[in-house]
């Protein structure tokens, strides 16, 4: 009768609370949200192509490097920050920012004001899911934590296949009414839509600011003590990371750091003009305002080869400055074989998933042309969202179901994820039917989303709690460095350069699979051992 009693008492004791639960929901509706004002994108290619003059190169750009550079960058000195101060203000501020920016990207007139605020919304959507990954890791044990996160992680499919919907209703119900746009601002559907899906951010973010904090690393046994100093954290990583002051914080480490630091920004920036001959593109809007400024003639450099040059460059400076300042993380996450070969395997699956799931409205609007727009986004949107929705939780729950038996289990979800949809993918961007088109959507998505939670759980299973922030935000460098700054651009300038043929642009992108595939496999070996030594590895860095 005691040891049932005991046992009782254990099971009772490992229940993860209802709040748990509820606060969950409460940020699966955030990440609804943020994929809905990223994703919206896609069903409005069309019309801003039209109406701003722009080819599908610019909408790839505009997708994928504008947002996720500073999204990225960002990402780093915010998941400082949610390791140090209270993540669920940090979340607050940040969905009240990207909501603002979306709604004003309907004002937008150019290009360039649309690229700034999609700037906007890149660096306000950083701020959630290094705050959302360690707030679950807090609230969910490590046993059901690869579920959390792919609970978390359907918002990202729910989101993206609601804004095609949403999107495509208000476009083709607002240029009914308004073919010459609004009598009072002159707003066409595209621009009315993204006011729509902004405004209701602001809403939710005083939803957001009720929820309560948890006290960090408790669940695990091992409570990290608050930081008194959290900005102080903040403003040096973002100090690291601004090009120009970099260049001092690389003098106080030394001047051999120094020399390294010039000539990784100089070897950058070349790289990008060898890209932008290669390629044949001629001079970006940043540059040439930056020469015209200055009164000088720039070497010819696109912006997506600009800001990526700077990104990658900016990522370097960062991660030199944390092996200095805080060593026990970067060996745990830069300095770990295992970690780097997870999240760039990862980053190779996001490399397709991204431009699939962006071009895939625009190319089935130029496909298919008796369809219209409200029902393309309803049955794509819809059917991207059922996939991917069941993709990630069946994926987490297997994940979590072989992590059990293998050790390497959730390294094996990912590898499935990576392989399963290229020859669905390849079917899709060929057929000429509607229907087997639909239907194929939702299988890609499915397939492709059941790596994110085995993903994202491999990432933070290598760390320390205290660590949890800065490795989301790490692991998000892929995603974004790797997947939506080049795949969607990639595809959009391959399209462009054959007469907007969309098919050729998405296929292009799986060369990628063969690296991804070696990445992950070396993943597989290394991780059990990873996992196993963390506490180890963290002492001989240097962790008290």
């Amino acid at each position: 009768m005691s040891e049932e009693m005991n046992g009782q008492q254990e099971a009772a004791s490992e229940r993860v609370p209802a709040y748990s639960w509820y606060a969950l929901g409460v940020l699966v509706l955030v990440y609804v949200l943020n994929f809905i004002d990223r994703q919206i994108l896609s069903i409005l290619a069309n019309d801003i192509k039209r109406d701003l003059g722009v080819d599908d190169a610019y909408l790839g750009f505009l997708y994928g490097t504008a947002f996720a550079i500073f999204y990225a960058l960002f990402g780093i000195p915010l998941g400082r920050l949610a390791d140090s101060w209270k993540r669920v203000r940090l979340m607050t501020l940040g969905l009240t920012l990207w909501s603002g920016m979306t709604a004003l990207s309907g004002f937008a007139r150019d290009a360039s004001t649309l690229s700034v605020a999609r700037i906007g919304v890149g660096v306000g959507e950083a701020t959630a899911s290094p705050s959302a990954y360690s707030l679950i890791s807090d609230w969910f044990p490590a046993r059901l934590r690869a579920t959390a996160l792919a609970i978390y992680s359907s918002g990202l499919y729910i989101g993206g296949g609601v804004s095609l919907a949403i999107g495509g209703f208000i476009v083709d119900g607002w240029n009914r009414k308004f073919p010459s746009g609004d009598p009072l601002l002159g707003l066409a559907g595209w621009q009315a839509a993204f006011v729509a899906v902004g405004l209701p951010g602001l809403l939710l973010a005083v939803w957001v600011a009720t929820l309560r904090e948890p006290i960090r690393g408790a669940i695990d046994g091992l409570t990290a003590s608050e930081d008194p100093h959290p900005f102080r954290g903040f403003v040096r990583e973002l100090y690291t990371i601004i090009p120009g002051f970099t260049f001092f914080g690389a003098a106080a480490r030394g001047w051999k750091s120094l020399l390294l630091n010039v000539v990784v920004f100089v070897g950058a920036l070349a790289a990008a003009h060898m890209l932008t001959v290669a390629l044949g593109s001629g001079q970006g809007a940043i540059v040439a305002a930056l020469g015209s400024a200055l009164g000088v003639d720039l070497p010819i450099v696109t912006d997506q080869w600009l800001l990526l040059a700077l990104g990658y460059y900016a990522v370097f400076c960062w991660a030199s400055a944390l092996r200095i300042r805080d060593y026990p993380t970067f060996a745990l996450t830069w300095g770990s074989p295992a970690f780097l070969c997870t999240i760039l395997g990862y980053g190779t699956v996001a490399f397709m998933a991204y431009s699939a799931s962006y071009w895939g409205a625009p190319y089935a609007e130029r496909t298919f042309l008796d369809v219209s727009k409200a029902e393309l986004g309803f049955l794509l949107g819809g059917g991207g969202a059922v996939g991917g929705f069941l993709g990630v939780i069946l994926g987490g729950r297997l994940a979590d179901a072989l992590l059990e038996r293998f050790a390497s289990g959730r390294v094996w979800v990912i590898i499935f994820g990576l392989l399963s949809p290229v020859p669905f993918a390849v079917f899709q961007y060929t057929t000429d039917s509607w229907t087997l088109f639909v239907v194929l959507n939702i299988v890609v998505s499915a397939l492709a989303a059941s790596a994110l939670g085995a993903a994202a759980a491999t990432s933070q299973s290598l760390v320390l709690p205290r660590m949890r922030g800065t490795a989301t935000a790490t692991f998000f460098l892929a995603t974004t460095l790797v997947g939506l700054a080049l795949g969607p651009y990639l595809a959009g300038y391959v399209s462009a350069r054959n007469d907007g043929n969309l098919s050729t642009g998405v296929l292009a992108t799986l060369w990628i699979t063969p690296i991804g595939l070696a990445l992950l496999i070396t993943a597989s070996r290394l991780v059990p051992a990873a996992a196993a030594s963390i506490a180890e590895r963290a002492r001989s860095a240097g962790e008290p």
